[in-house]
């Protein structure tokens, strides 16, 4: 078998090009870390980084024989950390501009019958997981959040232990989070 990490990277992409899976690790291998670290220099946030490169690492094998290197190999990942990193501001700025208009439409006041809408509509929804929890631990919740009993008062009524109410209230909490969502749990939290 040959031994890839002597390839020049010319030998390394010519042979990505014929789908070689062993050159493609080679090159992996090689930039990664170092495309890492330069990543990390311009972010200033290791998750994103860590994103970027992988990105690229997707996009250099996806379209291996698409790709046309005009340049050496490590000015084209380079080059292709960059890019993702700009296209990553430009996402970040459609977002921010995003919020800011979703931000003047909440202040005109607009969105209340639509709130109340929707609120119902997800209140429906809640109720509906709610009562597909299984027996036991629907009765304690609802005792819980809708009777607004205490962990003891539910104990006593139901005969069982206060850790058991407990449990079976988060276990009910997890469970509904999961099948909802955060907004929905979050309506949870404040209004059962």
């Amino acid at each position: 078998m040959a031994n890839y990490n002597l390839y020049t990277d010319q030998q390394l992409v010519s042979l990505l090009k014929d789908n070689d899976q062993v050159a493609y690790t080679e090159i992996y291998d090689r930039y990664q870390g170092l495309l890492y670290i330069y990543a990390c220099k311009i972010t200033k946030d290791e998750s994103e980084a860590e994103d970027i490169v992988q990105e690229v690492f997707f996009y250099l094998w996806d379209k291996r024989a698409a790709i046309l290197f005009n340049t050496s190999l490590s000015s084209y990942l380079y080059s292709a950390v960059r890019y993702k990193f700009f296209n990553l501001l430009d996402h970040k700025k459609v977002r921010a501009n995003y919020v800011e208009s979703l931000q003047r439409f909440i202040e005109i006041g607009n969105i209340e019958a639509d709130y109340a809408i929707r609120e119902k509509e997800l209140t429906i929804l809640i109720e509906k997981e709610i009562s597909l929890l299984p027996i036991k631990m629907r009765e304690v919740f609802e005792l819980s959040r809708k009777a607004q009993l205490s962990h003891k008062e539910i104990a006593e009524k139901l005969r069982i232990s206060e850790k058991t109410v407990k449990n079976q209230i988060n276990n009910a909490l997890k469970e509904l989070r999961m099948k909802l969502g955060v907004m929905a749990f979050l309506l949870i939290l404040t209004r059962f």
